[in-house]
């Protein structure tokens, strides 16, 4: 018996030591919403720094968003919500369309879009705005890569499925053209479509993500904000 016993103690010992590997899934089943729209009046400048005022058409701030699939996403109570971008820093959540922000520095790149509940951005020309506000201007004509998710800590079953979420501006990726590299911990994926994507199999703790934007041969496009560094963590 006791040799059993001492078996059974090892195979559960190399099983929880057993290190999970890291995958991508594409997530499919959001509604797509083609008909949202999203356009901002004149920021104003005020005591508080910015006046933000936001038009939304064809989409519901503060709604729970319906599906058709099983998933297990980090969710906002406060249902969906705007993603408001500045210089490709991480994002904060708006759900009124109308906030005030203060902005540092002389070159601001506002990205804004349409998220559902549970942060997965809608993907259509009219859900967005790219702007810039400051001294310094760049060239909004540029190929973009803006990081979305994951973001900030995330616990119990939270952690199992996260998901991976980017905005492209001015770029289109495919098989034949330019890709996404996404490198999670030391784990590298190449992306050719412009989709959401569960990530399974991370460790507890901290995680390190990168995306870049490349060209068709590998190589990472000159373009500003390219690449984007995160940490999450994981508890």
């Amino acid at each position: 018996m006791k040799k059993y016993i001492t078996l059974l103690l090892v195979i559960l010992s190399l099983s929880c030591n057993k290190e999970t590997e890291i995958t991508i899934t594409k997530v499919s089943g959001s509604p797509e919403y083609v008909n949202a729209k999203l356009s901002l009046e004149d920021p104003i400048i005020s005591e508080d720094g910015y006046e933000f005022s936001f038009n939304v058409d064809q989409y519901e701030l503060g709604l729970q968003t319906l599906n058709d699939f099983e998933y297990s996403l980090a969710n906002s109570a406060k249902g969906q919500h705007i993603h408001f971008i500045v210089n490709n820093d991480p994002y904060s959540a708006h759900y009124n369309e109308k906030f005030s922000k203060k902005l540092e520095g002389d070159s601001n790149v506002i990205l804004a879009f349409l998220s559902r509940s549970y942060h997965e951005s809608v993907k259509n020309k009219n859900a967005f705005i790219l702007t810039q506000l400051g001294e310094q201007k760049i060239d909004l004509n540029n190929e973009f890569l803006f990081y979305s998710r994951p973001k900030g800590t995330y616990k119990g079953a939270d952690t199992e499925k996260l998901l991976l979420d980017f905005y492209l501006i001015n770029t289109e990726i495919s098989a034949d053209g330019n890709k996404v590299r996404a490198t999670i911990q030391d784990k590298e994926f190449i992306i050719d479509e412009w989709a959401p994507y569960y990530i399974e199999g991370l460790a507890k703790g901290d995680v390190k993500i990168k995306l870049e934007l490349i060209d068709s041969s590998g190589n990472l496009i000159d373009t500003p904000f390219n690449p984007s560094e995160r940490k999450v963590t994981l508890e």
